[in-house]
């Protein structure tokens, strides 16, 4: 087992943190965390998925360590992201007499860690917060860069906070227990990073998309490493999303009102950001900003990899409403992500309503679907 890991910093000022990949890393976080904490009790926030397979050995390696910890074990799934769990946290946290140097330990995947750290961020204005993502998505994505929140039931993330981790630790072994479908879903935030950023990185994804999904340690690590080094130096030069950081949400508008004109939990939010990015590009090249081959490759690696292709058939005004409510919706008009080329993408404010519509149109499904095939 290899507990020398890959060593990411995000250079934050003060809230700078470093980011470790590797394998086994869950047994080591005890003494990870001593030098960087001032205080000696954890709470570590998990599920019941997540808990029966790393909450002994997180808790054993915090006790080794000296720390007292307090496991707060949620209901899984997305349903979980809301203010009744948040509310759930608060008040075990203030039944053990939890202090502002209590560290919260967000051990799971997106779900976990959006709802540890805004909570870390609101109790007692703000307490001790590290990541142990457990899933690809919050891997590469939803553990790095300090953004924090619960869902609305009109609208996803629209109750949150910038609020940075102390550390990230991305234990590679997590990986074998993830279900099939969850990690497929992971896939799309992968994805999304060669689209926006990396025309290299999404060819190397295209030539070696079968050993990603089979673990191939060398290729995943590899992978991973990217997608975390691109995201921490989009984060670093743009913290709370007034310019680049926004690109990162290739696929998220879209997603979004999938996510909650379906009801949070029947799609997992990678397979909506996937079959929101295909909208996305094809959208782009209506406004002839890519060509053609561009959203066919685009669609065509999301295919591979198992993703999800089309929308559900909702009617498309009411996309357009749930889109509107998004967070990101600038004087009142949709802000949109959309492709230049894969590795350039860019932000836009003046899709025709029109136009938004045909893309829409053309990318659902025939019959609305619970969740995606």
């Amino acid at each position: 087992m290899n507990t020398t890991p890959l060593t990411l910093h995000l250079e934050l000022g003060e809230r700078s943190y470093d980011i470790l990949i590797g394998d086994g890393l869950l047994e080591t976080v005890g003494e990870r965390l001593a030098p960087l904490l001032r205080g000696r009790q954890a709470a570590v926030v998990t599920n019941t998925t997540v808990a029966p397979l790393y909450l002994e050995r997180v808790t054993r390696s915090l006790a080794a360590a000296g720390f007292t910890v307090l496991p707060i074990v949620l209901a899984d799934g997305e349903e979980t992201k809301d203010w009744r769990h948040w509310q759930q946290v608060i008040d075990r946290l203030l039944e053990a007499r939890c202090e502002r140097t209590t560290a919260l330990i967000a051990l799971g995947g997106g779900v976990v860690g959006d709802l540890t750290g805004f909570v870390a961020a609101t109790f007692l204005r703000g307490v001790p917060f590290v990541q142990l993502p457990t899933t690809l998505l919050s891997q590469v994505d939803a553990s790095v860069g300090g953004k924090t929140g619960i869902n609305h039931p009109l609208g996803k993330n629209l109750i949150g906070a910038f609020y940075q981790p102390r550390l990230v630790m991305i234990d590679l072994a997590t990986l074998e227990s993830l279900p099939r479908r969850e990690l497929v879903a992971g896939m799309a935030e992968v994805i999304k990073y060669g689209i926006i950023r990396d025309a290299g990185f999404f060819q190397l994804l295209e030539e070696r998309i079968d050993q990603l999904l089979n673990l191939e340690r060398t290729t995943l690590g590899e992978v991973i490493h990217r997608c975390t080094a691109i995201k921490a130096e989009v984060v670093a030069a743009d913290e709370r999303e007034s310019g680049a950081r926004a690109l990162l949400n290739l696929g998220h508008t879209f997603g979004h009102a999938i996510e909650s004109l379906s009801g949070y939990g029947r799609w997992l939010h990678g397979e909506a950001v996937a079959a929101g990015t295909v909208v996305a590009a094809d959208l782009s090249q209506r406004l002839g900003l890519c060509g053609e081959g561009d959203v066919a490759r685009i669609r065509d690696l999301l295919r591979r990899t198992g993703l999800p292709v089309t929308i559900p058939a909702f009617p498309t005004p009411a996309y357009l409403e749930s889109m509107s409510r998004d967070k990101k919706v600038e004087a009142g008009r949709i802000r949109f992500i959309l492709v230049e080329a894969i590795g350039r993408a860019i932000q836009a404010t003046d899709a025709p309503a029109g136009t938004v519509a045909l893309a829409l149109a053309a990318n659902m499904a025939g019959t609305d679907r619970a969740t995606p095939s």
